[in-house]
């Protein structure tokens, strides 16, 4: 266990150092002005041992890492069903392409990019309130992380909701295609508030382990679904930068313009990694080099 401690502090210092830390998503005004200079990393090993370094216990917006847990409840309420609204291949588009979603008569092409994430919020609202949606998320995520301080981030919240023009396109389209049972504000409004859940790198990756299947660890959901959910991670899980992810990392993740990064070792481990600047792809620009150095050095990949 130390073996993994060392080189989580080596890659934290090696993350202090580096000069190029990308660009925070300035497109929100609440996440514009976080610190690009932090960065913190934890490892929840098979048998519970916790590791991390750097600002691993700094609250950040997990923004689109909260598709992971909205996508086990939307299957664990509609199983295969969901497949009818939302497809499952990679984009090879932005992940807020307006364009491609004309071109599939609105069925987005994966859960993870914008337009499938508010298909698959809309789907669990089932004419809900949103706030009985947003309960039931805090309270599944809660009780994967074994944490009650997970909380939504108001501001984050407001922020996203008076900015974010281009979902508001997104709902209107997916609306205009009959794939949308519920009022785009409606949507939004969960959607929203669903990428302000806040939580530190530790509570994230403690929130993951349902996804690693290790022994003696948590089963929240079947092991299929496991499997199925992992293999979008690997997928579709960063966006247009998901093969060079797969490529360079070889493991399941799902990333988050917040600067947020989960990642899967099957069996393994289950890493959460931060630092807010991003690269071109809108992928932690750190988060994505320390995954790869963990994963090298570890000896951590699905392709053996």
């Amino acid at each position: 266990m130390t073996g993994i401690a060392e080189i989580l502090e080596e890659i934290a210092a090696a993350m202090a150092a580096a000069e190029d830390r990308g660009k925070v998503a300035d497109y929100i005004p609440e996440l514009a002005g976080v610190d690009p200079n932090q960065f913190g990393i934890a490892v929840v090993l098979a048998d519970g041992t916790e590791l991390v370094a750097g600002d691993a216990a700094t609250p950040f917006s997990i923004q689109s890492i909260s598709k992971v847990f909205a996508l086990t409840l939307a299957l664990g309420r509609l199983g295969d069903r969901l497949w009818q609204r939302v497809g499952r291949e990679p984009s090879g588009y932005a992940f807020n392409s307006i364009l491609q979603l004309e071109q599939e008569q609105g069925i987005p092409r994966n859960p993870f990019i914008n337009a499938g994430a508010i298909v698959v919020t809309d789907a669990v609202l089932a004419g809900h309130a949103p706030r009985e949606y947003l309960g039931e998320l805090l309270r599944f995520i809660r009780m994967a992380a074994d944490d009650e301080d997970i909380h939504i981030n108001r501001d984050v919240a407001k922020s996203e909701t008076e900015t974010g023009h281009r979902n508001f396109a997104l709902a209107h389209y997916l609306s205009a295609f009959g794939n949308l049972m519920n009022p785009p504000d409606r949507a939004l409004g969960a959607y929203f508030h669903q990428c302000a859940v806040e939580m530190t790198c530790l509570q994230l990756a403690r929130a993951g382990r349902f996804l690693m299947r290790a022994e003696g660890g948590p089963r929240l959901v079947s092991a299929e679904r496991v499997r199925r959910i992992n293999a979008l991670m690997m997928t579709c899980g960063h966006y247009d930068g998901s093969g060079e992810f797969a490529f360079r990392v070889g493991l399941p993740g799902k990333s988050g313009v917040g600067g947020g990064i989960l990642v899967i070792a099957p069996g393994r481990a289950s890493i959460a990694v931060w630092s807010p600047g991003l690269n071109e792809n809108g992928n932690s620009q750190l988060g994505t080099a320390a995954v790869e150095m963990l994963a090298r050095r570890a000896g951590w990949s699905v392709f053996g």
